[in-house]
C-alpha cells in the first residue's frame, strides 16, 4: 500500500487512527483545564504558566524527535535494512532518556526563575513551581512513551500506537479528576494531581509500547544483543529530530514574543490574541494526524528509491491538511465568537479575538499546508529547509510587528502582518519541497 498503492486512500487510511488520538488529547486538555478551574483562580493561573512547557515537551518528543525516529526507521525499512531498523529503536530510547533527564534538571533548577520572569507571584508562583517540579521529575516517561510509539509508527503501523495512546489518555483523564479533586481513598493533590496523572499515564503507555515492540505483532523487534551505541545511528535520528526540535521551540517563542509586542496595545489585546493564537496552535496537532502518516510513507519510498512518488505523497498530504485547517480558519473567521465564547463573555475580549481571527483565520489553511510539509519532509531526512521556512515566518512576523509599532499602527494592522507572514510561509515551504534534493540512503552494513 505504501510503496505502490493509490496515494490518497493510503494517506487517509494511515491518518484516521492518528486523528482519533488528536481528538482524545484535545479532550484531555479541556478536561484537565476544567478540573484545575474547580480548584480556584490561583490554580488556573498557575496552570497557565506551566502549560506551554508541557505542550513543548509533547511536541518536541512526538512531532520533532519522534518524527526523527519514525523517519529513520521508515527509511531503513524502505531500503530493506531490518537490522538497522532494529538497532535504531535502542538508539531512540537512549535519546529519549537523555532529553528527558536534561529537561528534568533544567526545569527543576530554573523553573522558579522562569515562572517569576513570566509574571507569577506569591501563591500562584508557589503553585506553579509545585506543579512544574512534579511534572518534570517524571518527564522522562513522556519522552520514552513517545519515542517508542514513534518507532512503531515508522513501520507504517498507526492503529496499535493509537490504541495505546487512547488508553493512556483515558487513564490520564480519570486520574486527573481523581488526583485533583480527591476520589474514594485518594486525597486531593491539588494542581500537582495533573502532573501525576500525566506521568502515570505515560509510564503505562511506555510499558505497553515495550510489550508491543517485543510481541509477535511487532514489525521491528528491538535489537538487545550485538548492538552498541553508534554515532551514525544517533546522527540518523538527530539530523531530523534534532533540527526539528528548533521548530517546536520557535513556535513557542513566537507566541511569547508576540504577546510581549502586543502588550503595547493593552491587556485586552494580549488576552484576545492569546485566545486566537490558541486556535492557531491547535492546527499543529490536527495536522500531525496527517503528518505522522506521511513520515513512514515518504521515508519508505525514499528508502526504496522512489523519490518522485515520495514528493507526490508529501504534496498531496499537505494539500489535504491545508484543506482541513483552511475550513477551520474560515469558519471561525466568519463566526469568531463561536471560539472566543468558549473562554470569555467579556465583549471587549471577544472583539479583540474577532479582530485576530477575521484577519489571520483565513490563512490557517496555508499554515496547515506548511506545517504538513514539515512533517512529510521528516521522512526524507532533509528537514532543515522546512525548519528554516518556519524560522523565516517567525522573523517576518517580528520584523512586521516592530514596523507596525514603530509607525504607530494599531492591533488590527498587526493582525494583517501575521496573516501576510502565513502566506509567505506557505510559499517558502512549497519552494523547499520543489527544490530540495532527496537522496536514497545507503544500506548499513
Amino acid at each position: 500500500m505504501i510503496l505502490s498503492g493509490p496515494i490518497l486512500p493510503a494517506i487517509l487510511r494511515l491518518a484516521a487512527p492518528n486523528a482519533a488520538t488528536v481528538i482524545a488529547m484535545s479532550v484531555a486538555t479541556v478536561a484537565e483545564t476544567v478540573f484545575v478551574g474547580m480548584l480556584g483562580t490561583d490554580a488556573l493561573t498557575a496552570n497557565a504558566y506551566v502549560f506551554p512547557f508541557l505542550v513543548l515537551m509533547q511536541t518536541m518528543s512526538t512531532g520533532a524527535m519522534g518524527g526523527g525516529v519514525s523517519s529513520a526507521v521508515a527509511r531503513a525499512l524502505g531500503a530493506g535494512d531490518l537490522a538497522g531498523a532494529r538497532a535504531l529503536v535502542l538508539h531512540a530510547v537512549l535519546i529519549a532518556l537523555g532529553f528527558g533527564l536534561f529537561f528534568t534538571v533544567l526545569m527543576r533548577a530554573c523553573g522558579p526563575a522562569i515562572y517569576g520572569a513570566m509574571g507569577a507571584r506569591g501563591v500562584v508562583l508557589d503553585l506553579a513551581v509545585g506543579y512544574s517540579d512534579t511534572l518534570f521529575a517524571g518527564v522522562t516517561a513522556i519522552w520514552l512513551m513517545n519515542a517508542l510509539l514513534s518507532a512503531v509508527r515508522g513501520t507504517g503501523d498507526m492503529a496499535r500506537p493509537t490504541a495505546i495512546m487512547l488508553s493512556a489518555v483515558g487513564a490520564q483523564i480519570v486520574l486527573a479528576y481523581a488526583l485533583t479533586q480527591g476520589a474514594g481513598p485518594l486525597p486531593t493533590l491539588g494542581i500537582a494531581g495533573i502532573a501525576w496523572s500525566a506521568i502515570t499515564a505515560s509510564t503505562l503507555g511506555a510499558l505497553a509500547s515495550v510489550a508491543l515492540l517485543f510481541s509477535a505483532a511487532s514489525r521491528v523487534r528491538p535489537a538487545m544483543s550485538g548492538v552498541s551505541p553508534s554515532w551514525p545511528m544517533f546522527r540518523d535520528i538527530l539530523r531530523v529530530g534534532g533540527v526539528a526540535v528548533f521548530f517546536s521551540l520557535q513556535n513557542a517563542i513566537a507566541v511569547v514574543a508576540l504577546s510581549a509586542v502586543i502588550g503595547g496595545f493593552g491587556a485586552v489585546a494580549v488576552a484576545g490574541y492569546g485566545i486566537g493564537a490558541r486556535l492557531e496552535m491547535l492546527q499543529i496537532p490536527i495536522v500531525f494526524g496527517i503528518g505522522a502518516a506521511l513520515v513512514p510513507m515518504v521515508g519508505m519510498n525514499v528508502g526504496a528509491g522512489q523519490i518522485s512518488r515520495a514528493r507526490q505523497i508529501a504534496f498531496l498530504g499537505a494539500l489535504l491538511a491545508g484543506a482541513i485547517t483552511g475550513v477551520i480558519g474560515v469558519v471561525f473567521a466568519l463566526v469568531p465568537h463561536g471560539w472566543s465564547g468558549l473562554y470569555t463573555a467579556d465583549p471587549a475580549l471577544r472583539e479583540a479575538t474577532a479582530l485576530y481571527l477575521q484577519r489571520v483565520g483565513p490563512t490557517f489553511g496555508l499554515f496547515g499546508f506548511g506545517i504538513c510539509l514539515y512533517f512529510a519532509t521528516q521522512g526524507s531526512g532533509r528537514v532543515l529547509g522546512p525548519v528554516l521556512a518556519a524560522v523565516a515566518r517567525f522573523g517576518l512576523v517580528l520584523a512586521g510587528a516592530a514596523l507596525v509599532v514603530g509607525l504607530g499602527g494599531d492591533y488590527a494592522t498587526l493582525c494583517w502582518t501575521i496573516a501576510a507572514a502565513m502566506v509567505a510561509y506557505a510559499l517558502l515551504a512549497g519552494a523547499v519541497l520543489a527544490f530540495t534534493r532527496w537522496r536514497v540512503p545507503q544500506r548499513r552494513g
